[in-house]
């Protein structure tokens, strides 16, 4: 129960919250009670307050009602939208504390806070490869069993991380959530944004060792390098025609 004061502010009988207004208590108390009103229509899945009922609603409706204002991208959960328009803002609210690294993401931190700790207890059976996290073997044995459990709807394409197809439906949608801060370009990956950036910057991180060829992207520096080395992998299937690029 909750207890009102001569202040008129509510306060929790359990732990030390407290508020003015009524429903903000009544809600709170469901932390402690486990209550959970509020039941999904469409599965068996309950909840402690109206909102999130309706932002579970959206995934079987298939209604995305938030909408980023510099890009095509749409979401049912508002959460979702305050972490993309970070791709957009550059901002990173989330720093390590042994470290200078910084995030836009929680689960991205949390993720990196492993980075500290010596001890790998998954091991692939197959290499030596060790890591922290066991998704990270499953994603890792799928490069020796050649598994790609992902696959685009509206293509062809199948690949074994997630994240790939995330990256590849944006060929299909058009979507360009990357833009250059320094210009009005926008690309549909952060690696192509890097690499424009360079353009701006003029680094050219990637060097040949025969000669002092400098250039932007690790492609070209391949292409640049059978200059030296006469190597044509590409062929004509009519003649005995062979090129380098």
């Amino acid at each position: 129960m909750y207890i009102r004061t001569p202040e008129k502010l509510f306060l929790c009988n359990i732990c030390s919250y407290k508020t003015a207004d009524k429903s903000n208590v009544v809600r709170h108390m469901r932390t402690h009670t486990g209550e959970k009103p509020h039941a999904c229509e469409f599965c068996d899945l309950k909840f402690s307050q109206k909102s999130n009922l309706i932002q579970h609603t959206n995934t079987h409706t298939g209604k995305k009602p938030y909408c980023c204002e510099q890009c095509d991208y749409k979401c049912t959960v508002k959460h979702n939208l305050i972490c993309h328009m970070r791709i957009h803002t550059g901002e990173k609210p989330y720093s390590c504390e042994n470290c200078d690294f910084k995030c836009a993401q929680i689960s991205t931190l949390k993720y990196h806070m492993l980075s500290h700790r010596s001890e790998k207890p998954y091991s692939c059976k197959s290499c030596d490869y060790k890591c922290l996290q066991i998704s990270d073997l499953r994603k890792h044995t799928r490069r020796h069993t050649g598994e790609k459990p992902y696959f685009c709807e509206q293509c062809d394409y199948t690949c074994s991380r997630k994240y790939s197809l995330n990256r590849h439906m944006r060929i299909h949608t058009g979507e360009k959530p990357y833009s250059c801060e320094l210009c009005d370009f926008r690309c549909s990956n952060s690696t192509s944004l890097k690499t424009h950036m360079m353009t701006h910057t003029g680094v050219n991180p990637f060097s040949c060792q025969y000669c002092d060829y400098k250039c932007k992207k690790t492609s070209d520096l391949i292409i640049h390098v059978r200059t030296h080395t006469g190597e044509k992998p590409y062929s004509c299937e009519y003649c005995g025609y062979k090129s380098a690029r």
